[in-house]
């Protein structure tokens, strides 16, 4: 079997030779500078930043230190508290274990005192097995109707709590923090730091963008439905030991149908089932503490609000502890006053739980890197012959080095669908811009795209206006999701990235002179990331995966794509890929011996 290319292989193929003089004119960016070492025992999160301020790789920030000491301190209390969850989990898996053998004896105890009984006895002694299960399984969902079964499972669960105890009492969680700030503040930074930081200390743990955490609740949903249908249609999850009872028919419809009631009780509420497995270790038998961190909170619509209070109120309950990101205060993220009940018990809940720190920094660090002069070596314009033939040059390299042989393959995408991808290459892929963003696909379709090619390359790329404003609103998606999963991205477009929507074919987009990027008096109207219809397809598009944007949002939308796609060309980035995309964490590490075999390109010029 002919073997692929190495990981060192692929790696050098994402470094670009950059000379000192460029380097230096270059700068180095500091909003998207992420820890991934593989080491032992690295320096904390505080050191790490003084470190980077030392070397010139991060402007000083007062508010940034401070968030670093205040992540510093928590890490310190995640070590203890994930010792301690390891105990609970232990307590509490006896505990289970124990209460279910208690609980199934009373149950017996209850069975047999009614095979006892005058009003069974005599009814279903000549019946053959095969009519006994007929009848058991027509009749088990009719016995003991009403508020029967409801008094009958409250009088054993009190008498378990008697005979076994209370649930063990879980160890007090740290308080996690609540970052809120600016665009460009270096929030996602330091989280991203932290996150890093909680490997090998914790074992549950995950880190979602909201994109990412509403198409997978959605979905999780989705599935927790159709298993409740499924076993709604059949007794056999519950039958298998019952039919075996050495009882009447009634008495097993009985049991069965107490059964029935305790699983309906604990599959009433499905955000709290749904958060139960969202931060699941995959690996069975894995106990311990839970993190999650949670980057840009925001609350997009009604089903947001819901899912987001049901799904963090969930988990904080039982102990997860949360970093989250946002631009906005808790108490702001609802300026529209949706479901405000249900909105001041989320809040109410993160006040328990987080610390709520703000960066207040008024330097937007990405418009400062952006600021810089430097050569878009990824990005190519306009589209003429020269460009184009760069464009070309690029691709051909890169997919030689990586064995050469271009194929088509379908990816999978959350709920159930597919995109079909027409020339890839290991790990990296080529698109046109009207495939990516002229047809009804959105966030769930960017996601996998992102997690499954490392390098991207997107041709024909016109300059943006009202008249292809849908386009551009997936577009805008489209780098949202290549940037969050670190993605090298290769671009053929009409015109330069800071002029990419400025087209005025049916009017502009928006005023960029005018527009400014942030501002103090802009401050408490900052953008949510963009969601476009059509991220479901033929399922249907739910309310929590789209979003119309108003006016002022929208501009930080298309400002922030700009900002993002000048970013993604900086050296800090694209070394950053190799370290950071899925792609190669999900390769096992190889030997320095695969270094001769490595390639660099020379930076176009």
């Amino acid at each position: 079997m002919k073997r692929g290319p190495s990981t060192s292989t692929i790696y050098s193929l994402l470094s670009l030779k950059f000379t000192r003089q460029q380097s230096s004119k270059l700068g180095v960016d500091p909003l998207r500078v992420r820890f991934l070492s593989s080491s032992a025992k690295s320096p904390g999160l505080l050191s790490q930043y003084k470190h980077l301020v030392e070397r010139g790789e991060l402007q000083h920030d007062p508010f940034q230190e401070r968030v670093a000491s205040e992540l510093e301190s928590l890490l310190g209390r995640l070590e203890q508290y994930e010792k301690d969850m390891e105990e609970y989990h232990v307590k509490l898996a006896n505990w289970k274990q124990s209460r279910e053998n208690e609980r199934r004896r009373l149950l017996m105890e209850e069975a047999e005192s009614k095979q006892q009984g005058d009003v069974w006895t005599s009814v279903n002694k000549r019946r053959s097995k095969l009519a006994e299960t007929l009848m058991f399984r027509k009749s088990s969902e009719n016995i003991e109707p009403g508020v029967g079964k409801w008094v009958s499972y409250l009088n054993r669960e009190r008498k378990l709590d008697s005979l076994v105890g209370r649930c063990p009492s879980a160890p007090h969680a740290p308080r996690g923090l609540y970052i809120y700030g600016n665009v460009g503040s270096g929030k996602t930074m330091l989280m991203d730091m932290f996150y890093n930081a909680t490997e090998g200390i914790v074992k549950h743990r995950q880190r979602y963008h909201f994109h990412e955490a509403m198409l997978k609740i959605n979905e999780d949903m989705h599935k927790i439905w159709k298993n409740q249908v499924r076993e709604k249609s059949s007794q056999s999850s519950i039958s298998s030991w019952i039919m075996n009872l050495p009882f009447d028919t009634k008495v097993k419809e009985w049991v069965a149908a107490e059964e029935k009631y305790k699983q309906e009780v604990q599959m009433k509420n499905i955000l709290p089932a749904v958060a139960d497995k969202f931060l699941v270790d995959q690996q069975a038998g894995q106990v311990g503490a839970s993190i999650l961190c949670f980057d840009e909170i925001q609350t997009v619509d009604v089903f947001a609000i819901v899912a987001l209070s049901g799904i963090v109120s969930r988990l904080l309950s039982t102990g997860t502890v949360l970093v989250a990101t946002s631009n906005r205060a808790p108490k702001d993220l609802n300026q529209d006053g949706m479901q405000k009940d249900i909105f001041q018990k989320f809040v109410t809940k993160l006040e328990e739980h987080c610390a709520f720190v703000f960066i207040g920094s008024e330097i937007d660090y990405r418009r400062f890197i952006a600021q810089r002069s430097f050569d878009q070596v990824h990005y190519f314009w306009p589209s003429d012959c020269t460009s184009v033939g760069k464009f070309e040059k690029m691709w051909v390299e890169i997919t030689s080095q990586l064995g050469g042989q271009i194929t088509s393959e379908t990816i999978p995408v959350m709920f159930g669908r597919k995109l079909e991808v027409s020339e890839s290459c290991n790990g990296v892929a080529r698109f046109a811009f009207d495939f990516l963003c002229g047809q009804p696909v959105g966030a769930a379709d960017y996601i996998a795209l992102a997690k499954n090619y490392h390098t991207v390359f997107i041709s024909d790329i016109p300059m943006m206006s009202m008249r292809i404003r849908d386009k551009a609103r997936r577009f805008i998606t489209l780098i949202d999701e290549l940037y969050n999963h670190h993605c090298c991205l290769f671009c053929l477009a009409a015109t330069s990235i800071e002029d990419l929507f400025q087209g005025t074919e049916e009017g502009a987009l928006f005023d960029l002179e005018s527009f400014q990027f942030e501002t103090e008096a802009e401050g408490g109207k900052l953008r949510r990331n963009v969601l476009v219809e059509g991220n479901v397809g033929s399922v249907g598009a739910p309310t929590a995966i789209v979003s119309m944007l108003s006016g002022q949002e929208e501009m930080f939308a298309f400002r922030r794509a700009v900002s993002r796609l000048i970013e993604m060309q900086t050296p800090l980035y694209l070394e950053g890929v190799r370290n950071l995309h899925p792609y190669f964490q999900r390769r096992e590490p190889e030997s320095l011996v695969d270094s001769a075999a490595r390639f660099q390109f020379q930076q176009s010029s």
